[in-house]
């Protein structure tokens, strides 16, 4: 499952360098804000890659590249011969953003979209315009300037970014997409940013952006399947499964009581959990 996503910059050399060894599951490599020679970067990652293609045995790899207005063609020209799993096209609004990012980015390279406007939080379910269009990641302080709110807002228990998050997990859902719960700036209070993890996860993320190793680490600690949960969908799996073969889909177990259709597909879930969710 790929729980956490790490962001790297694409400016510095060592960064890039340390692709090999890191311990996320998707190295989100930047080029867009933070990054303020666009030329510089695009140049230095296609000079890094330039005897190899971006994969890695256990990592995956996302650029995001600059908004469609700004130089993303430029990004994207340079970066499809590198063959990423996938290009992150920010500030998206409408369908034919999307169909645009579908017309310039190669068909075995996956699309992935920043919601980070109004527009776009109100139109997420029509941008599944493609099959390669996969993931969706909630930009939240971004959407906050489009909504006219202050990040003050940003807080655990604030019931407008309760509302935010629920919708964006829920809509992302209907469509077919899997959602990335926002970035948290203040890398250093490892304590609210685990609280907000934990809170996401009771929402339904089932990863969340990173932008330090700590973070990572946290982020696969909370949003992992423990030993107990796998054995218990692995369990209920076999015995579903020969109980249905004798013709019953709904029988009383002496270890985990009544378990039916439904269980079955929780435990389904639950060990799909444990591979690569892209």
């Amino acid at each position: 499952m790929n729980r956490s996503y790490l962001m790297v910059a694409g400016d510095k050399q060592k960064h890039l360098d340390k692709l090999p060894t890191l311990a996320c599951d998707v190295a989100m490599i930047n080029l867009e804000d933070g990054v303020f020679d666009k030329q510089f970067a695009r140049e230095l990652l296609t000079k890094r890659f330039s005897t190899s293609l971006m994969r890695f045995n256990n990592l995956k790899t996302v650029v995001r590249v600059n908004a469609l207005d700004e130089c993303a063609s430029e990004d994207i020209k340079a970066i499809n011969p590198l063959k990423p799993d996938a290009i992150r096209i920010p500030k998206i609004k409408t369908k034919e953003d999307v169909l645009k990012a579908c017309e310039l980015i190669d068909e075995d390279i996956k699309i992935h979209l920043s919601i980070e406007t109004k527009e776009a939080f109100e139109n997420l379910k029509e941008l599944k315009v493609e099959k390669r269009v996969t993931t969706v990641y909630l930009g939240i302080l971004d959407m906050f300037e489009s909504l006219g709110f202050p990040q003050s807002l940003l807080t655990l228990n604030n019931p407008t970014v309760e509302y935010i998050l629920s919708k964006f997990v829920v809509d992302s859902k209907i469509a077919g997409f899997y959602p990335i719960s926002f970035t948290y700036q203040d890398y250093k209070n490892t304590d609210e940013f685990k609280a907000w993890c934990k809170k996401v996860k009771a929402m339904g993320y089932t990863a969340k952006a990173t932008i330090s190793p700590t973070q990572v680490t946290i982020v696969n600690e909370v949003f992992g399947y423990n030993e107990t949960q796998i054995k218990k969908a692995e369990y209920i799996k076999e015995v579903f499964e020969t109980q249905k073969a004798n013709g019953t889909t709904g029988f009383v177990d002496e270890q985990y009581g009544f378990i039916d259709e439904p269980i079955y597909k929780d435990a389904l879930l639950v060990l799909r959990g444990r591979k690569w969710n892209y």
